[in-house]
């Protein structure tokens, strides 16, 4: 078999909340029901994303997302509807309302409520064709 990531867990002042935003954002179904101590947003058929509830601080992460085109441009209409701000590279301090291209794809980025980075590209740039 060959290995897949199966989950991660994404600390989360507000695990309910956040897993909602992401998986509306995403288009992608989510459970208000927690799967033990975590709120489940299920990314795709191989990935979860278990959103945890933590009350002392924690390290914030970046979490990159792969969409074709037109993923693209509906999670980027779902993205300004809701009045997020994004940008086009990935320094925070930088917001600009802007896509961003690399290696022939499109590429935007924005910030969770909480602070973890969140991108979504349409070309990857670790993985070749």
């Amino acid at each position: 078999m060959q290995i897949q990531l199966d989950h991660l867990i994404v600390p989360s002042a507000d695990k309910l909340a956040a897993a909602q935003l992401l998986a509306e954002l995403l288009d992608v179904p989510w459970s208000d029901k927690t799967i033990g101590p975590f709120a489940p947003v299920f990314v795709s058929d191989s990935l979860t994303l278990d959103f945890d509830q933590c009350q002392e601080p924690f390290a914030l992460m970046h979490y990159c997302f792969r969409v074709d085109p037109q993923q693209f441009d509906a999670i980027l209409a779902r993205i300004k509807a809701r009045g997020i701000a994004y940008r086009s590279g990935p320094r925070t301090d930088a917001v600009d309302y802007q896509e961003g291209s690399y290696n022939g794809g499109r590429i935007v980025y924005w910030d969770q409520p909480d602070g973890h980075a969140w991108e979504m590209l349409t070309v990857s740039y670790a993985r070749q064709p």
